[in-house]
């Protein structure tokens, strides 16, 4: 992408902001997706939770501050939203955050857009099993393969903590597909 103050000016200049966004998705609909889609693991949820992610972020455009890169605020938008649609799925079906993640991974294998093979299946189970932090840093890390630094400013946590989620998340997957 161009330069992004100019680009950031574009986006917010309202002559130019349609055409300006329309080039955001564009760049940002892959990647935002699958980032999405490693978070709540349903293709159909992944979809609606990109849109949601877009319309926040066409609406919070002029609360754009420039503290971070755009491509941070953005991934950060998207990760609140597949959090907050996880939670609003859990309580609806009257279970946990973990548990829905679960019982989504377990249904993984019945997704026509999962083309994953039984090892795969296997480490989303494992996956699915962990804390929501160390769930988020380790498909960050090793599904989207984010540098630390990234992660860091999406998560607003510190570099060394996040090696650390990732450690334990590592081991306690490790664990799982050694004596499952």
């Amino acid at each position: 992408m161009q330069d992004e103050k100019a680009f950031i000016a574009e986006l917010l200049n309202p002559e130019t902001q349609n055409n300006a966004f329309r080039q955001l998705v564009s760049q940002y609909s892959r990647p935002l997706y699958s980032h999405i889609r490693n978070i709540v693991l349903d293709h159909d949820d992944a979809n609606d939770v990109l849109q949601n992610t877009f319309i926040k972020v066409f609406r919070n455009l002029s609360n754009f501050k420039g503290e971070s890169k755009l491509f941070s605020w953005i991934y950060r938008i998207a990760t609140n939203e597949a959090l907050t649609f996880i939670t609003q799925k859990a309580k609806k079906a009257g279970i946990s955050n973990e548990e829905i993640l679960e019982k989504q991974a377990q249904e993984l294998h019945a997704d026509n857009y999962f083309d994953g093979d039984e090892i795969q299946l296997k480490l989303q189970k494992a996956v699915a099993k962990l804390p929501e932090k160390q769930q988020l840093v380790f498909k960050m890390r090793y599904f989207e393969e984010m540098k630390y630094e990234d992660i860091s400013e999406i998560l607003d946590t510190s570099v060394g903590a996040l090696k650390a989620s990732y450690h334990h998340a590592s081991k306690k997957i490790e664990d799982y597909l050694n004596n499952d």
